[in-house]
């Protein structure tokens, strides 16, 4: 890892001295020779000269370098060897010279200022750093000072001095009050180059306690805030008030106006300055001046002109700013303030002064053995700086001496270097204002040639066009080049040919008898090498047939031709331009193969269209102008169909392909938009034709590709937007060649009809595939993972192959290659198939069942051998049956079920089984032939289940005071039958529940009288059976005792009968009908009213009694979160009200119809919509059994619900 580091390093570095080299040995970029070639350092980053740190963070100083090898660095610091190993804060980057000082861990950033300097070395030199100067930032606090207000006369100057602390770097200062708002600023009142706050001349709007002045150091990003300063500004107006007070009327004299007065220079002072500037630096000027009306400023330049485009006006014309100054700044600038009053000047005498600047910098010099050169080091300044030279750092009086070396000023002269005079020089130029340092390396390098072109690189070039061919090279001493054409050719000379110092070979006009093999061979004194190029001379790139000047009508069609001849290598790009622009996005331009059609003609498009061809080495153009004009009147269009095309014509005519070409008939006033290509196989399908192709409606000619061994004949069909055209008249023949076939049959498969076979099929090729006669079929097979040869057989006219006598079920591999009298097509690709299956050998052995509960079981096996399946496994399949119910010990007739396992699974799952029931199953594997023999039938019963509901229940004899219930046992028992249990409570005229009471009937059992009961009372009974594992489904019926004996009917009827008895007797009572009459009238009398409210738009009576009164049983959905309230406990219940539809049970009684809800069941789920209507649904017979108390067993409905809302 180190190593692949230090070889990128070197290369960037080379890349960075290759840039600045100015020697006459050129080194190529190229990235293979830079990782081999030596370098001296290169200080490639460092940190700036003055550099101020932030005493909270970390301090970074950098210092990278480059070199091969890789330099170390090492770092003095205040001109003495600093030891990082010593000081545990201080650590340098690997791979690097940057030293990173810890202080947020504990160190003071104080501790560490001073002047440091990096040193990087190799066995070639050493590299040094500027010196960096650190300093840690600085933000100090203000000093505590005592603040009188300022009383100021309006019309008087003021200063608000603002003295900030001083820190490093300087702060940026700015005024703001307590709000932290920006103090305006304008000609009158402006903030100077000082900080200070200067009012020309004070008004009253000027009286505030808030002047605040900020310094804000941006390097540790704190600000600073000043005591507030008052300033409070005295108007004649309220001087006169004052006077007022003291004085009689008679001795006011009335308002005066503020007294104007002339300029005065608030800074600077005097009437002459002088100013001292860096050259590069901005020049800051500033004149501030009192006085009403407020002065303007204008500057000028005594003897000369303010420099155009560098300088600035700024803070209201009182800051003049000069940017990039040099020493023709210097002078007298002349500062004038001026009202109507008069002026004043004042002239700033400026002196721009130099720190050292370069003329000429050294620069890395590059030599070979026995070679001069120079170092030159040129620097000015004002003063003009001292030049003193280093040797690897060191100064070169006390640097080991070198013969080779002469120093002379600002230059140093080398003569017959050799490879030890490799060094790193320093050249400092210094002035009283700063200095310079600059590195450059003198590297003495003795390398054998190289060629960097790689070998036989290839150049194509145009006929008659210059070709370069090149031979980039490097080698110290710099090598001589020669070049060869062939390998054992003879030198190049001559006019005819341009030898260039890089070593590139040019012949200004190639020809093509100039296409070949180039040499080129570089020596020196330490070697010779060569290398070879190709070149190739293509045919220029022409337009034959250029676009031509059109005038077309509007709403015409035009098309312009650029028909154009190339090289055969080359693939040519046609592009099409309008105005030398894009051709407009529009799918009216139509740009075909070799022509471009304009479609429906407008005036826009008016212009000159150009035809460009591109090719990789060339590119010609034509343009061609195109004039729209007006079209004259025409008579009403009549558009049709095109006419069919003419004049079909083969041309080209190759092994695999034609070219067609037609004349297009008349397109009828609708534009063809495509042609459809047919082609007819007179050989195989004679009069067939089939669909080939179709090419664009402005396109005359087509290449098409043909198969071998077809006698093809073609036509052509037009469409348009009307329709299609009938067919042009056929092409004439033309027959291909044979030859063999291209493709294989597909579809190929290997699947046995019986044990001992594999029948090979596969999809015959078409006629038109043959590509010649004698079409066959090469079949091959052999079995797979056996090492046995390829068995083939050649069929013809047949697509299926029966191979006998094979094992069973064994995988073979299998290819189907086409052949013809000229031969086989490719090699085909092998596809695996297998012979017959068989039925399997063996059943699953250890065939193990766990019941799961009373209704479901799971089943395990062994898988048996995929050896014994004889086949394709597909799954197990499991067949199991009930033999005895062992709560009834009888036998049904066996119906066996069966489940089938997909795959290789060895369990299942069996459901739907009956409780207390015994079973038996086994197990079959199962491949593509059928069912392996069965597994020993294994047997399993299942435990006792809840029984099902008693068959029935009936209640009759009715009495005053007793009910009989008759019963059958459950249709399905599921176990042993414990008991019964009976349930009931009476219903009251309210439809309220009563009291629940229960009764244990043993199970044998299957009639009960119930007596003590009360006369005239209905009574809803609840019925079910046990077992030892718990209660089943429960039956409900109701019944009502009698009034008296004359209401006992006979015979005796069900619950349903009696009520509706009982309902028949009050309906033909005297009272009920006047009752019902008035409660009917005053259904309608409220109609009425409520219709006649409703239209008025008011409320009904009935919705304000609510609104006023609100039922205390029903209480609306909170309209919090839209839900119900909660239900009510056993002792809150409350039944639905008189006249509720649903009862409180939610079932529905059986009157007098016939098509009562209860002839679909025994209960109906209730529920109502928005309106109150009933949308309930028909429950089964089965009911949960009933809660103890008043409660009703079944879960409420929104009826219910409303009933106990609290």
């Amino acid at each position: 890892m180190m190593k692949k580091r230090s070889i990128s390093a070197s290369k960037a570095s080379l890349v960075l001295f290759l840039c600045q080299v100015i020697s006459a040995l050129d080194v190529p970029l190229d990235s293979k020779l830079l990782e081999e070639l030596s370098q001296p350092p290169t200080i490639t980053q460092q940190s700036p000269k003055d550099y101020i740190v932030d005493p909270r963070e970390n301090i970074v100083i950098q210092c990278e370098a480059k070199g091969k090898p890789p330099p170390s660095f090492s770092w003095t610091r205040n001109g003495t060897h600093f030891d990082i190993d010593k000081d545990a804060q201080v650590t340098m980057k690997p791979n690097s010279g940057t030293l990173v000082i810890n202080i947020m861990n504990g160190g003071k950033a104080e501790v560490y200022e001073g002047v440091y300097q990096c040193t990087a070395r190799n066995e070639r030199g050493a590299a040094i750093s500027n010196n960096i100067v650190i300093r840690s930032s600085r933000s100090p606090l203000w000093t505590k000072e005592k603040l009188e207000p300022n009383h100021v006369q309006e019309g008087d100057s003021l200063v608000l001095h603002c003295r900030p602390p001083v820190g490093l770097p300087p702060p940026i200062i700015f005024w703001m009050d307590n709000a932290f708002q920006r103090l305006p600023q304008s000609e009158r009142v402006s903030q100077g180059l000082n900080g200070d706050l200067y009012f020309s001349n004070v008004q009253p709007e000027d009286t505030r306690e808030d002047y605040i002045c900020y310094a804000r150091f941006n390097h540790t990003q704190t600000i600073q805030q000043k005591q507030p300063i008052s300033v409070k500004v005295f108007s004649m107006d309220s001087l006169n008030d004052t006077i007022a007070a003291n004085l009689s009327d008679t001795d006011i004299y009335g308002a005066k106006p503020v007294t104007e007065k002339q300029p005065i220079l608030l800074t600077p002072t005097g009437s002459t300055s002088t100013k001292v500037e860096l050259r590069g630096n901005v020049l800051l000027l500033e004149c501030i001046a009192a006085g009403l009306p407020t002065p303007v400023i204008r500057w000028i330049k005594e003897g000369g002109e303010l420099p155009a485009n560098r300088t600035f006006f700024e803070n209201f014309k009182k800051t003049l700013k000069i940017i990039d100054v040099s020493e023709a700044d210097s002078g007298n600038y002349k500062c004038v303030a001026r009202n109507i009053l008069g002026s004043v000047h004042h002239v700033i005498s400026v002196t721009v002064k130099a720190a050292p600047y370069w003329i000429t910098a050294p620069r890395n010099l590059v030599l070979s053995p026995g070679e001069d050169g120079t170092l030159i080091c040129r620097a000015n300044g004002n003063p003009k700086p001292n030049i003193s030279w280093l040797a690897n750092g060191v100064p070169i009086a006390i640097a080991p001496e070198d013969p080779s070396r002469k120093v002379d000023g600002d230059t140093i002269i080398f003569s017959h270097v050799q490879e030890r005079s490799s060094a790193v020089y320093q050249c400092n130029a210094s002035n009283e204002y700063g200095y310079l340092l600059a590195n450059a390396f003198v590297n003495v390098l003795a390398e054998p040639p190289r060629i960097l072109t790689p070998a036989n690189k290839l150049y194509q070039v145009i006929a008659d066009s210059p070709a370069l061919l090149d031979c980039a090279y490097f080698g110290s001493p710099k090598p001589e080049v020669e070049w060869f054409k062939g390998v054992k050719g003879s030198i190049l000379r001559g006019n005819e040919y341009i030898f260039h110092d890089n070593g590139t070979l040019e012949i200004p006009v190639a020809q093509k008898d100039s296409t070949g093999t180039y040499t080129c061979v570089a020596r020196n004194e330490l070697g010779k090498i060569q290398n070879e190029v190709q070149l190739e001379v293509k045919d220029p790139t022409m337009i034959i047939k250029q676009p031509e000047y059109k005038v077309i009508q509007r709403y015409g069609q035009v098309s312009f031709e650029c028909i154009i001849k190339h090289d055969s290598t080359l693939l040519p790009t046609v592009m099409w331009l309008k105005d030398n622009d894009e051709l407009p996005d529009d799918e009216r331009f139509l740009v075909g193969k070799d022509n471009l059609t304009i479609m429906n003609v407008t005036d826009k498009d008016d212009g000159t269209y150009t035809c460009i061809v591109n090719t990789t080495l060339d590119s010609v153009s034509a343009s061609a102008v195109l004039t729209v004009v007006a079209a004259p009147p025409t008579p009403a269009i009549i558009y049709a169909r095109p006419n069919p095309p003419f004049d079909l014509e083969l041309t080209g005519q190759l092994e695999r392909s034609v070219e067609l070409s037609w004349i297009p008939g008349d397109e009828n006033n609708s534009p063809i938009t495509n042609f459809v290509i047919e082609y007819e196989d007179g050989l195989h399908e004679p009069g067939v034709w089939h669909y080939q192709t179709e090419v664009p409606g402005t396109q005359t000619t087509v290449q098409l590709k043909l198969s071998p061994y077809v006698n093809y004949s073609f036509r052509v069909i037009a469409v348009n937007e009307i329709g299609r055209s009938q067919p042009s008249e056929p092409s004439e023949q033309y027959l291909t060649k044979s030859a063999n076939p291209d493709e294989n049959p597909s579809n190929v498969q290997g699947i046995g009809s019986e044990p001992d076979n594999l029948v090979i099929t596969w999809e015959s090729l078409k006629g038109f595939q043959s590509n010649g006669p004698g079409l066959q079929y090469k079949v091959s097979w052999r079995q797979k993972d056996v090492d046995d040869e390829w068995t083939s057989v050649i069929v013809a006219n047949v697509s299926k192959y029966i191979v006998s006598g094979t094992p069973t079920f064994v995988p073979y591999e299998i290819k189907v290659q086409a052949l013809n009298d000229l031969g086989y097509a490719p090699e085909p690709s092998e596809v695996i198939g297998h012979s017959g299956e068989d039925l399997p050998m063996v059943a699953p052995g250890n065939v193990q069942v766990h019941v799961i509960n009373s209704t479901l079981a799971k089943v395990h096996w062994d898988p048996v051998p995929l050896k014994t399946v004889r086949g394709h496994l597909q799954g197990y399949k499991v067949y199991y049956w009930k033999v005895q119910n062992l709560s009834r010990r009888s036998r049904r007739h066996v119906e066996k079920k069966i489940l089938t396992f997909r795959g290789n699974k060895t369990f299942g799952m069996l459901p739907g089984l009956e409780p207390y029931s015994s079973y038996k199953l086994n197990v079959r594997v199962v491949n593509g032939k059928g069912e392996g023999p069965a597994s020993p039938d294994k047997v399993f019963k299942t435990p006792e289940g809840v029984p099902s509901s008693p068959s029935f229940l009936k209640i009759t004899n009715p009495t005053l005071d007793s009910l009989t219930l008759e019963w059958g046992s459950p249709t399905h028992p599921n176990g042993v039958l414990t008991s019964y249990i009976l349930k009931f409570q009476p219903i009251n005229n309210t439809h309220e529940l009563g009291p629940l009471v229960e009764i244990r009937i043993p199970a044998n059992e299957s009639s009960l009288i119930l007596k003590n009961l009360n006369y005239s009372t209905r009574y809803k009974f609840y019925f079910n059976a046990q077992t030892s594992v718990g209660s089943g489904s429960q039956i409900t019926e109701e019944a009502v005792t009698i009034m008296d004996e004359a209401g006992i009917l006979r015979p005796a009827v069900g619950a349903g009968k009696a009520m509706a008895s009982r309902q028949v007797d009050i309906a033909t009572q005297g009272w009920f009908i006047g009752l019902m009459c008035a409660v009917a009238l005053l259904i309608l009398i409220l109609l009425i009213v409520c219709f006649i409210r409703r239209n008025k738009g008011g409320k009904y009576p009935v919705k304000e009694k609510e609104d006023a009164h609100a039922d205390p049983e029903i209480q609306p959905m909170k309209e919090d979160d839209g839900t119900f309230g909660e239900y009510s406990d056993a002792e809150d219940h409350k039944p639905l009200k008189k006249g509720s539809r649903t009862p409180s049970d939610r079932t529905v009684k059986k009157e007098d119809s016939d098509d009562s809800l209860v002839d679909y069941g025994e209960g109906v789920n209730g529920q109502f919509n928005e309106d109150g209507s009933f949308i309930g649904q028909y429950s089964g017979k089965k009911e949960k059994e009933p809660a103890e108390g008043n409660e009703s067993s079944e879960a409420p409905s929104p009826v219910n619900a409303m009933n106990s809302f609290v």
